[in-house]
């Protein structure tokens, strides 16, 4: 379910109340891939509810360059949303989560394997409440940016 900001954490107040642990995790998502899949099951088997930060499209053209996103915001936020490991879905315009991070407090903060913890946005409030940064094996196999890349080749050829 794809929820704004206030809704998201009127639902996290009450299911953390009644003990539930909240992880959440934030990408573009722009091509949803395999190995997008795998990192959400991972993060899922740790938390009793899973949260996922979706980019605005123009905060991915700000990260990714002028030619992206090439899925619109409000679908990439539906197609994850429909994800099983998945429960809640925000969209957020700013360059990063931390304000959604604030928001919500999870118990654990997670990233995919190719982001250094150091790196993580958020990691050191999570950090000062006693929550867990966890970062998740990545399927080295499985990139956007390596898809990207095979469809550029196979159309020039």
């Amino acid at each position: 379910m794809v929820l704004p900001l206030t809704e998201l954490v009127r639902v996290v107040r009450r299911l953390r109340a009644k003990g539930k642990v909240i992880a959440f995790t934030n990408g573009c998502f722009d091509l949803l891939h395999a190995g997008h899949l795998d990192t959400l099951e991972r993060i899922k088997r740790r938390a009793d509810l899973l949260i996922v930060g979706i980019n605005s499209d123009a905060s991915v053209r700000r990260l990714k360059g002028p030619g992206r996103p090439l899925v619109p915001a409000r679908e990439r936020a539906r197609l994850i949303a429909a994800l099983k490991p998945v429960d809640l879905v925000a969209i957020f315009a700013e360059p990063t989560p931390l304000r959604l991070i604030r928001a919500i407090r999870p118990d654990i903060l997670a990233k995919g394997g190719d982001w250094k913890r150091g790196e993580i946005v958020g990691r050191e409030l999570v950090e000062s409440y006693g929550g867990k940064v966890l970062v998740v094996p990545y399927m080295k196999s499985h990139s956007t940016s390596r898809l990207l890349q095979r469809v550029r080749q196979s159309k020039s050829r």
